[in-house]
């Protein structure tokens, strides 16, 4: 393996919508980082049954309906 090719792998914590959080190895900032998700299994609607809904951050959602609002007929 060659070296000083690989990104540094240390802890980091991740923050869940619902608060919870935990501990994890991972390349994403600098070592004691934390990383607040916007979504995750608890609340998408992939995991939940679609009894959930997406919160529309920045309109993004609003945006992407209208858009493709031609689709739903």
């Amino acid at each position: 393996m060659k070296a000083d090719i690989h990104p540094d792998y240390h802890p980091i914590t991740i923050v869940m919508t619902n608060g919870t959080k935990f501990v994890t190895r991972s390349t994403y900032g600098k070592s004691g980082d934390t990383m607040n998700l916007d979504i995750d299994p608890s609340s998408h609607p992939a995991w939940t049954g679609g009894q959930t809904t997406i919160l529309d951050r920045g309109g993004r959602v609003s945006r992407f309906n209208d858009k493709y609002s031609f689709l739903k007929k």
